[in-house]
């Protein structure tokens, strides 16, 4: 297994964002948004050293270096609490508490939280548009979204905790990420009790050995049948109805998540963020309506 050194969490920062767009409303297709706004700054509360927050999570897993890479369900067993509970962490489509119930049904304590450490990247092929008809191969528009850590960076995320017996179920559907035990903080800069699951980056290389058994098999019936052969690059673009769903879901959160998400989300370049994609080639994408069929789960 690849070692990774541990990631220290930086002090949360002020963040430069711009001001929201504004909806425009059209009876023939959904809000529009617009991009020349000033920009607004946030600037989130130092961390306190509130014993019910910070020192309860430290004493639990003071043995343990955050992130914590997870290889396999009995990992997961580590950070289990004490009634029977694990946090997920969600930054794309989980930002929706609808799309988060429709994958878990019997979630509890869905709420906003603050991730140090960590950027958006939109630098992986998921599978999952291909099989619903949303992919376009032909411009590459065929990426989800990943975290990567990244000193300095901050994300506005969502947590909430599911049973420990819904994890085979979650490790299946999540197959191409590396999962990561993270420590996320209130928007006041507590951090939680309990340490959340977030899926990170992986690479082709890590995941024929270590999901795929080095069974070549077992990735073409993921991929391989989508005529992909390689899942992390650099060199792909947004699903386009993934995209605006997670915009819609980021808004939906309000201000500092809609912000954070437009800034705070790039292309695989780490250079374009979402606000200035969404306003250069990737104009137009919060206008199309989804798929009939797919109008509730890509809602927003």
């Amino acid at each position: 297994m690849t070692t990774h050194s541990p990631l220290l969490l930086p002090h949360a920062r002020s963040i430069s964002t711009r001001l929201r767009p504004t909806y425009v409303p059209s009876s023939a297709t959904p809000p529009s948004l617009r991009f020349n706004f000033p920009r607004r700054n946030y600037s989130f509360p130092p961390k306190f050293t509130m014993p019910s927050a910070i020192s309860v999570a430290f004493n639990a897993f003071d043995e343990l270096n955050f992130p914590l890479e997870l290889d396999d369900e009995f990992d997961f067993d580590r950070i289990v609490s004490s009634d029977g509970l694990i946090t997920i962490c969600g930054f794309g489509s989980l930002l929706s508490e609808r799309s988060a119930r429709s994958t878990f049904p019997d979630l509890i304590n869905f709420r906003v939280a603050k991730l140090s450490g960590f950027r958006r990247v939109f630098a992986h092929v998921a599978p999952i548009f291909f099989e619903r008809g949303i992919a376009k191969p032909e411009t590459k528009e065929i990426s989800s979204l990943s975290v990567e850590p990244c000193e300095g960076e901050t994300l506005i995320v969502t947590i909430f905790e599911i049973q420990r017996s819904e994890i085979p179920a979650f490790i299946e559907r999540e197959h191409e990420f590396r999962f990561l035990a993270v420590i996320p903080e209130t928007l006041n800069g507590l951090f939680y009790t309990n340490p959340a699951i977030i899926c990170a980056r992986y690479s082709d290389e890590e995941y024929l050995k270590n999901r795929c058994k080095g069974d070549k098999d077992i990735f073409f019936q993921r991929y391989g049948r989508y005529s992909i052969d390689k899942i992390w690059r650099d060199d792909i673009f947004p699903c386009r109805v993934y995209l605006r769903h997670c915009v819609l879901a980021a808004q939906n959160l309000g201000d500092i998540a809609y912000d954070n998400f437009l800034d705070h989300t790039f292309l695989g370049n780490r250079r374009t963020t979402i606000r200035e994609y969404l306003s250069t080639t990737g104009s137009g994408i919060t206008e199309e309506e989804p798929p009939e069929l797919l109008k509730e789960r890509y809602g927003g």
